[in-house]
């Protein structure tokens, strides 16, 4: 449960640095590709043997599926800039959560790889937990209206892209790596975003007036912290609990959301809207639905 808690800790950190990021006039998006950086440099530092990633064979299936699987982290992110942007940060927000919906459907009937037997009440907290992950996220007039049928794809990209990156972690953590490689496979992970990222900057900044600065580039290195140890623990948490994607993407999300909100309301003093408040306890109630059995047996 250790590496559970670390992994909502961490990303609830990962949050509230973004979310401070205007203050300090960082720029998101140079910051999230110079992030990656550091998790390389974090993956190397707390991996038992070094020798594991430098003489990786990176023309073999798994190392090629993990570099894809990095390439996946800085595609979700720029279609979350491109939702936000072009359709709204409501729509953004809500294909982006609602996606957990795919890795616990794979989790269920394809991988079958739960560490226990789902009743009404697991299925039922589930729901529950899309319910509030909904209910929290919407907030009134910031969806906007556009006129290209193209946009309308962008939300559904994004809920795919999402949910198959969150699919992806599962499925090549538990398929070709040891719990112990949890640092390689981050590592390796994270050059993927950092080969794509780069690229991507570079032509950026060639072909706009887009400028990078030093703060944005210290930005993105303190951001790496909390992200690598985030996706470290949750690759932790997910192994201790048997890789049930089922189990703990619902209540990682959940509870990431619930620690987030609360310390936004306390730092940033955002405030929540009557159903942002329902979505919060419909959060709460998923929670014990989802893991009941684990509470019970606790006693």
């Amino acid at each position: 449960m250790i590496y559970f808690l670390l992994a909502v800790a961490f990303t609830v950190a990962l949050y509230l640095i973004m979310r401070s990021f205007p203050k300090y006039k960082v720029n998101s998006l140079h910051a999230v590709i110079f992030n990656y950086y550091t998790c390389v440099a974090m993956g190397l530092l707390l991996m038992p043997d070094r020798a594991q990633y430098t003489h990786a064979a990176w023309t073999s299936t798994p190392i090629l599926l993990t570099l894809a699987l990095g390439i996946m982290f800085v595609v979700v992110f720029v279609l979350i800039g491109s939702t936000t942007t072009q359709v709204g940060v409501t729509t953004a927000a809500l294909a982006s959560n609602m996606s957990l919906v795919i890795p616990v459907v794979f989790g269920l009937f394809v991988f079958k790889n739960n560490n226990k037997d789902f009743t009404f009440f697991n299925y039922l907290g589930l729901l529950l937990a899309l319910v509030a992950l909904a209910l929290s996220t919407l907030k009134k007039g910031e969806t906007k209206t556009s006129s290209g049928g193209l946009l309308l794809f962008l939300p559904v990209l994004l809920f795919l892209a999402s949910g198959t990156n969150n699919t992806l972690i599962n499925y090549i953590s538990a398929t070709f790596y040891e719990p112990s490689q949890s640092a390689l496979f981050t590592a390796i992970a994270c050059t993927g975003a950092i080969l794509i990222g780069t690229i991507f900057l570079i032509i950026k900044i060639l072909t706009t007036n887009d400028q990078l600065t030093l703060r944005s580039i210290a930005g993105g290195l303190i951001l790496g912290l909390p992200n690598f140890l985030s996706f470290y623990f949750l690759l932790k948490a997910l192994s201790a609990f048997g890789n049930s994607a089922a189990f703990v993407f619902p209540i990682y999300n959940v509870s990431s959301m619930l620690v987030s909100s609360f310390l936004a309301w306390l730092f940033f003093k955002e405030k929540l809207q009557s159903f942002n408040k329902w979505g919060l306890l419909v959060a709460v109630i998923a929670i014990l639905l989802i893991s009941y059995q684990e509470i019970l047996a606790s006693f």
